[in-house]
């Protein structure tokens, strides 16, 4: 059985020393999870940080490990950010979930011209919640070590004034003549790609985005849905990258 991976602060880990997983995280260990002592587990501060080690104490409300292994990951030179326009129901989550596994650093959320879904002011707290909750949950069920941001949504024109700080920024669209692999892939700093709604970008976004500085390319040879486009980018752009 995977060894699980939880979520808490950790302060200057050693060696030997324990470490107590308590609150929301603790009792999820102890109670739902029904961690035992002696078993295995991993905890993570969502940073790049990680402890592995048995379980040595646990109560109703928390667990105590002994810490065998610390794990760090190092930061990569590329940094990945996906704008993801709002999508319909689940798939938002889906999306965000997707993403966090395959190492997004950051996802944007975006409230494109047709967006079906439109994010109020009291609405965008709630929204955010499920998003940041998709991407924790995520990042502990792939056991990775850093839990993606998931940043204040952003308008068209504040992504624009974004786009001019990227390494690169990618369009992803269907009529572009340029395919992903065919665009000159910066091997540090930025990159960020913009996934737009079920409806499609508008000429006036593709062209803000463009004059901005971003370039259009193509994924794939289908309209993919704006919850899975993302993920194929992204999978794209790390092998791509990688490969050099």
């Amino acid at each position: 059985m995977t060894e699980p991976l939880f979520l808490a602060p950790l302060e200057a880990p050693e060696v030997g020393k324990t470490v107590s997983l308590t609150g929301q995280e603790g009792h999820h260990a102890a109670a739902v999870r029904r961690i035992k002592t002696g078993e295995v587990v991993w905890i993570s501060d969502g940073n790049g940080t990680a402890v592995r080690g048995p379980v040595s104490a646990t109560d109703k409300g928390s667990i105590t490990m002994t810490v065998a292994e610390v794990l760090r990951e190092p930061a990569r030179a590329v940094r990945y950010v996906a704008v993801q326009a709002l999508p319909k129901g689940d798939r938002a989550e889906l999306a965000v979930e997707m993403l966090t596994e395959l190492g997004v650093d950051e996802i944007v959320p975006w409230q494109s011209t047709r967006s079906v879904v439109r994010w109020s002011p009291e609405r965008t707290e709630r929204g955010l919640t499920r998003w940041r909750a998709a991407a924790r949950e995520a990042a502990k069920q792939s056991r990775r070590f850093r839990v993606p941001t998931v940043a204040m949504p952003m308008t068209t024109a504040e992504l624009a004034l974004r786009i001019e700080q990227t390494a690169l920024t990618v369009v992803l669209h269907e009529v572009a003549q340029t395919r992903l692999a065919d665009l000159e892939l910066p091997t540090a700093g930025e990159v960020m790609f913009i996934v737009g709604p079920e409806g499609g970008l508008t000429d006036e976004e593709v062209a803000t985005f463009t004059n901005a500085g971003a370039k259009a390319a193509l994924i794939a040879d289908a309209v993919l849905r704006t919850s899975t486009a993302g993920v194929v980018a992204l999978a794209q752009l790390q092998a791509l990258v990688a490969r050099g």
